[in-house]
């Protein structure tokens, strides 16, 4: 089992950290109502919580791996964030794209964000088996390879007891409902709450 290094961002006095999801359709909402999507529940809860951070949803439908490489830079420049989450390799994958590709791509973000002061939040992403069990599964084995290498904490799969159930998922069979979305949540909240200090916290 990956061992993850435990990271404590502190609460945001004065100034209000920022923390940056770039990610795809599982992240931006995609076919629910904004205040639906896990990224929605995520503020809510910052907030409801006294946690001192400022969230932004970088997540675009349809991103890939490159897209948010390209974007990366601009995102940092501009946000300054304290903690980047990465939301990405689904599209990758049905697209079938080389799983090298998704690597360096992915790890030139981690390093991109690193370099930058950020810490970061790396999601796992499985995908259906249109392309192969071993494509998939070499997909898949991506995410806790580089969370080892950059000692990035790992939400292991983001639809953990979401896909495959239908009646979670849209008709698409790719996204979750509103239902599945609190799932998702959970999900990464798991990981991510415990890095959280809130603001009024000690």
């Amino acid at each position: 089992m990956l061992a993850l290094t435990i990271l404590c961002l502190p609460a945001a006095h004065g100034a209000e950290q920022t923390i940056v999801v770039v990610g795809d359709s599982l992240s931006s909402g995609y076919g629910i109502a904004a205040e639906q999507s896990w990224v929605a529940m995520l503020e809510d809860r910052l907030q409801s919580e006294g946690y001192g951070y400022k969230l932004v949803n970088a997540s675009i439908a349809g991103d890939t791996s490159a897209g948010g490489l390209a974007r990366l830079p601009r995102l940092l420049a501009a946000h300054e964030p304290s903690l980047v989450v990465i939301e990405l390799g689904g599209n990758d994958g049905l697209r079938g794209t080389p799983v090298a590709t998704l690597r360096d791509n992915l790890a030139k973000m981690i390093e991109l964000s690193k370099q930058s002061g950020a810490d970061v939040v790396l999601a796992g992403i499985q995908i259906p088996p249109n392309y192969g069990q071993t494509y998939g599964q070499a997909l898949a084995a991506v995410y806790p390879e580089l969370a080892e290498r950059f000692h990035a904490p790992l939400i292991g799969f983001i639809l953990e007891d979401v896909a495959l159930k239908p009646e979670l998922m849209q008709p698409d069979g790719i996204h979750p409902n509103a239902a599945g979305q609190k799932i998702v949540f959970a999900n990464v909240w798991r990981v991510l709450g415990p890095l959280l200090t809130p603001r009024d916290a000690g």
